[in-house]
């Protein structure tokens, strides 16, 4: 994974131009993403199940399509071709969820935009990899998780605009009081609003992004060996679909800032903060996990969820969630960027694709029992036992990250490469 060709601010062109692809995007993503839950709901009137269930279908829908598009960017050597169509297949479905009038419609959309997520994800993670030298992986997936999520800051702030201008909120209890088709106008303007700035990251893949083509071709991309995933990789996997067990939908979290008093432009808001702390820590936790390890950095974010799920589950205040919502947001830049560039330091570069699809789908995959489980616990049992399923899966992900990749008197460094 060698370096070539001009920087800019210090990262690989690829990966500068795909962190601003991953920002429009997420602006695009986001100016949705906090209403979903409230319109589907609301709007709508679905109860909380049904968002499990359309989460969940949405992101295992994705997964499915990770590990198969990873394999087929390895083995047709190139990635450009569908990273474009995955960000042009979600981009273009928006209209479906802005014209909607069931949950179904919703679930459609959602179905829908997560191919064109998993058609892209391992693909422009691979690329990301191959463009950036082994000892500032760290920093180049901390930087892309920034640009994303500062793209979750400016779409939220957009969608907080428009609800402004139509002056509507949701008070506690997610009940309406205003006038119905006013604040649906709201969401649905929304919704169209955010295909422009999906436009502009298309536009970012057709004109900057370059393919990367230092492969070794004395290995058959076509094979698939047992040698091609590492044990440690696997051993990670593992872990990883643990712990995603229980750090289920945001959805759920929105659902509880709701339910402890927040109005609809106070929920927005609030997720906009939250994308803010998110952004902030991600490149400093990248820096930071280039020089003490990426393992420690993984091991950190695991025992900071299970803190911050815990207190969740006993919160009954609007301050102390949106604390913890804060502190959410930190736990994400810490643990997003650094399990992927992890990730990168146990594949075989050969495999990067496949390897980055295999993590992506396996991991994703669990985010459909993951979702029911959360929506099922909430509907029977309330938020708190919901949000104590969450704790029980940090503290096991984290004694088998200590049993798996701790040796006593050993640093917790890669068994790889140096960290």
């Amino acid at each position: 994974m060698k370096n070539h060709g001009k920087k800019f601010l210090g990262f690989q062109k690829n990966v500068f131009t795909l962190g601003w692809v991953s920002f429009f995007m997420d602006v695009s993503s986001e100016m949705i993403y906090p209403l979903m839950p409230l319109f589907i709901t609301n709007i709508l009137g679905a109860n909380k199940a049904v968002v499990g269930l359309i989460e969940g279908v949405a992101e295992s829908t994705a997964s499915l399509l990770k590990v198969v598009s990873g394999y087929l960017s390895d083995r047709i050597q190139k990635r450009k071709p569908l990273i474009l169509y995955g960000y042009g297949l979600s981009t273009f479905t928006r209209p479906i969820l802005a014209m909607a009038a069931t949950w179904m419609g919703v679930l459609v959309y959602r179905f829908i935009d997560r191919i064109g997520k998993g058609v892209r994800t391992a693909p422009r993670d691979a690329i990301i990899a191959e463009s950036t030298e082994e000892g500032r992986l760290g920093r180049a997936f901390g930087f892309h998780r920034a640009m994303d999520t500062f793209g979750a800051v400016v779409g939220p702030a957009i969608a907080l605009a428009v609800l402004y201008l139509y002056g509507h909120h949701y008070p506690s209890g997610g009940i309406l009081t205003e006038d119905a088709r006013m604040a649906e106008t709201a969401f649905r303007t929304i919704f169209w609003l955010s295909i422009l700035p999906g436009l502009a990251a298309v536009v970012l893949i057709i004109l900057f992004v370059q393919e990367k083509t230092q492969h070794d071709y004395s290995i058959n991309p076509r094979s698939i060996s047992h040698n091609t995933l590492s044990l440690p990789f696997k051993k990670f996997l593992l872990i990883v679909s643990i712990f995603t067990l229980g750090n289920f939908s945001t959805a759920f979290i929105i659902l509880k800032v709701q339910a402890v008093g927040a109005g609809m432009i106070g929920v927005t808001a609030l997720y906009l903060l939250f994308n803010a702390a998110y952004s902030i820590s991600s490149i400093p936790a990248g820096m930071a996990a280039d020089y003490f390890g990426k393992k420690r950095m993984i091991l950190s974010s695991y025992i900071l969820f299970g803190l911050i799920y815990t207190g969740l589950a006993f919160a009954n205040t609007q301050t102390s969630v949106w604390i913890l919502f804060l502190l959410y947001g930190i736990f994400m830049g810490i643990s997003e960027g650094q399990q992927r560039a992890f990730v990168a330091t146990l594949l075989s570069n050969n495999y990067i694709g496949t390897g980055y699809g295999i993590y992506h789908t396996a991991t994703g995959l669990i985010a459909l029992p993951s979702s029911l489980i959360a929506g099922l616990l909430w509907d029977i049992s309330g938020p708190r036992v919901t949000f104590l399923f969450g704790t029980a899966t940090a503290v096991a992900a984290s004694i088998l990250f200590l049993v798996f990749f701790w040796r006593p008197g050993r640093p917790l460094k890669s068994p790889l490469l140096p960290l």
